[in-house]
């Protein structure tokens, strides 16, 4: 599959490339700040957000399960909305990736990843943190950094990258892309110390504000840099990338604590609904051996964190290591103790499924989806459990439920993935293979979209409606590859070569 990388992603990856390239396999991205027309002109603001999701699908780097994304989305939002630029549009993600970091980039994307938010002890912490990134976006930082550096840095780093992307398309090892960007990783370093000095400041006393007024503990960022900061010095390791992208001095700390307590207030959000996201996240993403072994732990000592979610957690890492009876043990204590929970009866009803009882599941997912028709998660378990088995008035079900939930989230790719084999199953081969073609196009692979919708084009059998609605998207994807093809001319200048 192609995967084009357009000059704007380039400014969001340029400091992780210049700075970990040789490190590892895995992808590194930095903490950069704010996003200004000053970077990007406004088509290029509009469309960044959509081609980093684009581009991080395409890595399988995305966390798209539902009640994780929206939990954090809500956080995000919550934020912002006590911020001086709570109109200006963001965009958050949680990224597939075990190190302790969060960063901010062009057009008000903020990403954390999965690491970072395994390591926190309660809400406020990953708040705090989300608040800071924010800060970033709100006082313009990135744009401000690379206005100070760009006569220099800015075109040198780019540069760089190109020989870097080249040399990897034509098979260099990781010592050659070492040695191809040297010459750029200085200036990425003084960029990043500059940018920290400058910002660091602001971002905290900003992020401070706006966790005190979204109702969180204003202590919460300073208290997890600390005791990150802590961690690492007993162990005698090096920082995690989130104290290297936001270094801490005593002064520092010391600050952000006074502005803290200056604006410490009733706390009014209750934080329990966190443990089982990040429980949930736990489960899906930690080896199921180590993570079993965490919940228990926390169940036998009677952390701080609550019990149900620990145990919620336990049953679905015991779920996914096919051991049922104990899963069913785990599901009745929390069922026991509310009957009525959305979660418990989720997991009870995912339970009955992998018991073979499909039947007894949907009845629950239906009474669930009734109770609550615009809720995500409900309407995907609902749908994929519709599907579990070969079933043609159950698919035409999920698939009716499915078109419209895709009005509301289009670019939901696993919905859609579903929508193109329940359309299939339902004998609706048109609609199918225009959702096969839209999930092409959502994990970047736009050719491939379109050769899909041309292959339905010729078809002779399509009514006015159908062949209008797929000329139409035909038009708009090769309009759009036309404008990514542009791009890819305009980076030869900077050493890019396809």
């Amino acid at each position: 599959m192609t995967h084009l990388i357009p000059k704007t992603l380039l400014v969001a990856f340029i400091v992780a490339v210049a700075t970990t390239a040789g490190a590892d396999d895995s992808v590194r991205l930095p903490d950069l700040g704010g996003t200004s027309t000053r970077i990007l002109s406004p088509q290029e603001a509009e469309s960044f957000p959509h081609e980093f999701e684009q581009y991080m699908r395409s890595h399988e780097l995305l966390v798209e399960d539902p009640l994780i994304r929206d939990y954090f989305s809500d956080m995000g939002f919550r934020l912002v909305s006590y911020s001086d630029k709570s109109d200006d549009p963001f965009h958050f993600f949680v990224l597939r990736d075990p190190s302790i970091n969060a960063f901010a980039a062009p057009a008000g994307v903020i990403a954390l990843n999965s690491g970072l938010i395994l390591a926190a002890h309660d809400e406020s912490e990953v708040a705090g943190v989300v608040a800071h990134e924010i800060a970033h976006v709100t006082q313009d930082h990135l744009a401000r950094g690379l206005e100070n550096q760009q006569e220099v840095s800015l075109p040198t780093m780019l540069a760089a990258l190109g020989l870097a992307i080249a040399a990897g398309a034509a098979g260099a090892e990781g010592d050659a892309a070492q040695a191809i960007l040297m010459g750029g990783m200085s200036l990425a370093q003084q960029f990043q110390i500059n940018h920290t000095r400058q910002s660091e400041a602001e971002a905290d006393r900003i992020g401070i504000a706006l966790l005190a007024r979204g109702g969180y503990d204003a202590h919460g960022m300073t208290r997890f840099f600390e005791r990150l900061n802590q961690i690492t010095r007993v162990m005698g390791e090096g920082p995690p990338e989130l104290l290297r992208t936001h270094p801490l001095t005593i002064n520092r700390i010391a600050e952000a604590r006074t502005r803290a307590e200056q604006l410490e207030g009733s706390v009014t959000r209750d934080g329990t609904d966190f443990h089982y996201v990040q429980a949930r996240l736990r489960a899906m993403l930690t080896d199921s051996a180590d993570a079993e072994a965490w919940f228990r732990a926390r169940i036998e000592q009677a952390s701080k964190r609550p019990e149900a979610a620990m145990r919620y957690g336990l049953a679905m890492t015991l779920l996914s290591d096919r051991r049922l009876d104990d899963a069913r043990g785990q599901v009745e204590w929390l069922l026991d103790r509310d009957p009525d929970r959305q979660l418990y009866q989720l997991l009870e009803a995912e339970l009955l499924v992998a018991e073979g009882r499909v039947a007894e599941s949907l009845d629950i997912l239906e009474s669930l989806y009734l109770q609550y028709p615009g809720n995500r998660l409900v309407t995907t378990q609902y749908t994929r459990t519709l599907m579990h088995e070969r079933d043609a008035e159950r698919a035409e079900r999920a698939a009716e439920i499915l078109r419209s939930y895709l009005r509301d989230y289009p670019d939901d790719v696993n919905m859609t993935e579903l929508y193109a084999r329940a359309a299939d199953r339902a004998g609706d081969e048109i609609r199918a293979a225009e959702a096969l073609a839209e999930s092409y196009y959502m994990r970047g692979g736009i050719q491939e979209a379109i050769v899909q919708l041309e292959r339905i084009n010729e078809r002779e059998d399509l009514d006015y409606y159908q062949r209008s609605r797929v000329t139409a998207r035909l038009n708009q994807l090769r309009a759009e590859r036309l404008r990514l093809s542009s791009r890819e001319l305009e980076r030869q200048p900077l050493g890019f070569s396809d």
